[in-house]
């Protein structure tokens, strides 16, 4: 019995509550991560796991060996790490972002990024959601707006400026608005998973202001946000980097430059933990970087968190 191998499924199956999960990430069949799970426990002389058809539970020595098995886990990694040097990048980095972002300012950075650190590897997660990262076994996740969770750190890397946006032919058919409140006459495109949904904000120079808006289209998909835009549907609040060149083409035409959109914070968010592999460090600074010199995602001069 390869006991760390038991471990490390005992651990995962803990985390994603589910055999066959673990099986899909490992590429093995989940009669194996039973096996040796099952292993664990005749090794051990007790039960880890109570199994009903949809869920695990841990017993209370298993809630002990957990704890335990997590330790020994990162203190394997960090031996694992020590023989090639803490500093050097190496393994699969395991990444999550929202689906455009990723496509229009992660994606694209990747092949510099491998290039200066040729032994990693990025298996990339894309959701216009916040994911589980524990449950998805993620190393790092980039994630944009203010909601935080206590359980993971973040990083802030940049800033997503936000505007204010839609086509020259849908202004000249339905006019520009002047003030935020004339939204409330136009086509606006909601996007579901913005926190406030159809509540947008905008700041002047002396105060914050909040209007309802409304239209024909909303959706969960940043990326069908900039379809509809782009095919001239109506209005949206939408980030710089996500229309910038056909903004600079004039393809697009941004209003209410008096009033801005109010922007969101871009974190790099990972797990608590007594050892950071190399690779993410190394991702975080990297973005930090690539991030700073690109005025569409820069936080030069934001305030921090």
């Amino acid at each position: 019995m390869d006991r760390i191998a038991c471990m490390q499924s005992f651990v995962r199956a803990i985390e994603m509550n589910s055999f066959s999960a673990v099986a899909r990430e490992q590429q093995t069949t989940q009669p194996t991560i039973s096996k040796q799970i099952a292993a664990l426990e005749k090794y051990l002389g007790v039960q880890l796991l109570t199994r009903s058809t949809t869920n695990l539970s841990l017993t209370e020595e298993g809630k002990k060996y957990y704890q335990y098995c997590q330790q020994i886990l990162e203190t394997v990694a960090e031996a694992e790490a020590s023989l090639v040097g803490k500093e050097r990048a190496i393994g699969i980095l395991r990444l999550g972002c929202p689906v455009l972002f990723g496509q229009m300012q992660v994606v694209p950075r990747l092949n510099a990024f491998m290039t200066r650190y040729p032994d990693v590897k990025v298996d990339l997660m894309m959701a216009d959601y916040f994911v589980d990262m524990v449950e998805e076994g993620l190393d790092l996740s980039i994630r944009i707006g203010n909601r935080q969770d206590n359980a993971l750190i973040s990083d802030r890397i940049g800033t997503t400026r936000r505007v204010t946006v839609a086509t020259n032919h849908y202004f000249e058919k339905m006019g520009e608005p002047q003030t935020p409140e004339e939204l409330g006459k136009h086509q606006c495109i909601v996007y579901t998973r913005l926190a406030t949904v159809n509540e947008w904000h905008f700041q002047d120079k002396e105060r914050l202001i909040k209007v309802q808006v409304s239209g024909c289209f909303q959706t969960n998909s940043s990326v069908a946000v900039r379809a509809a835009v782009l095919s001239g549907l109506g209005i949206a609040i939408a980030p710089v980097w996500m229309f910038g060149d056909e903004i600079y083409r004039g393809d697009l035409k941004v209003v209410l430059q008096d009033y801005q959109p109010t922007p969101f914070p871009i974190h790099a968010v990972y797990r608590r933990s007594r050892f950071y592999p190399a690779k993410i460090s190394c991702f975080i600074d990297f973005l930090k970087l690539e991030f700073k010199l690109d005025p569409w995602v820069s936080d030069y001069g934001a305030i921090a968190d």
